[in-house]
């Protein structure tokens, strides 16, 4: 790590369609993918990452998605978020703490589909071409499956 290294915080949000083990795993493995390609992060420079969902959403744990991508060695941990009366639900959260010489400013937060509504003002991203991301999204785990040893 160099010099100017510090650890930054990286939010994103996304909801779900069902509260299902795939629809879950989906839309955490869609949200982490645009976070991960948005900010160019290596799993390597990942302290760690905290996942809640709302209370709606008990079919599987969200953490699961980031160790399909290979983060092993990267401390995960999942929670439920606050309930507040009104808020957004099938909602799942992601904070990465991530060692980089980026400034605040330089971070890209995701928030993608209804979770847009928790912060407009940073949800101007690029359009999406889903198709093309989970594209690359089994990239990124046939090329962590192939880099594996053989037992």
């Amino acid at each position: 790590m160099s010099e100017n290294t510090v650890c930054r915080g990286v939010r994103g949000a996304t909801t779900v369609e069902a509260n299902t083990r795939d629809a879950i795993l989906k839309a955490t493995r869609q949200l982490l993918a645009l976070i991960i390609r948005r900010n160019g992060i290596d799993s390597t420079d990942v302290a760690s990452a905290v996942f809640t969902v709302t209370r709606d959403l008990d079919a599987e744990f969200p953490a699961l998605a980031a160790r399909q991508f290979g983060w092993l060695d990267v401390p995960l941990l999942c929670g439920y978020e606050v309930e507040v009366q009104g808020s957004l639900s099938s909602c799942v959260r992601i904070l990465l703490h991530w060692n980089t010489t980026k400034t605040q400013k330089e971070i890209h937060h995701v928030y993608i589909h209804d979770a847009v509504a928790l912060r407009p003002d940073l949800s101007k991203l690029p359009p999406v071409d889903w198709k093309e991301l989970e594209q690359w999204i089994s990239e990124q785990v046939m090329s962590r499956d192939s880099s594996k040893p053989a037992e």
